[in-house]
């Protein structure tokens, strides 16, 4: 699937870290998928559980996470519209070494 295939909101609306009030300060962007609470891993580009300690779910730039978000779609041969993935703000515990989701799991449906 070429590029064009993907929205500029494909994975939700863009967003920058800063402008957000959010209750927990993010330590970068990541790729979730709705209804779980599983991140995009950067290095296996698997879905795993935010309490893996395998897991390093964070990018710097919200255009980082969204070609992650994409190329992951295209391996798995997932039409644009049917991905179930959002790209989110999350954070890092420094104290526990796993990743938080500030917004909690997502879910694919309000």
């Amino acid at each position: 699937m070429p590029r064009s295939a993907f929205s500029a909101d494909a994975f939700g609306d863009r967003f920058t870290l800063g402008d957000l009030p959010l209750p927990r300060p993010p330590a970068g962007y990541a790729v979730q998928m709705l209804d779980t609470d599983t991140l995009l891993d950067r290095a296996s580009g698997h879905f795993l559980p935010v309490r893996s300690a395998e897991l390093d779910g964070l990018f710097a730039s919200f255009d980082d996470a969204f070609a992650a978000a994409c190329l992951w779609v295209e391996a798995h041969r997932i039409a644009p519209e049917d991905h179930r993935l959002a790209i989110v703000p999350a954070g890092f515990d420094e104290v526990r070494q796993r990743h938080v989701l500030i917004y909690g799991v997502l879910c694919g449906r309000p």
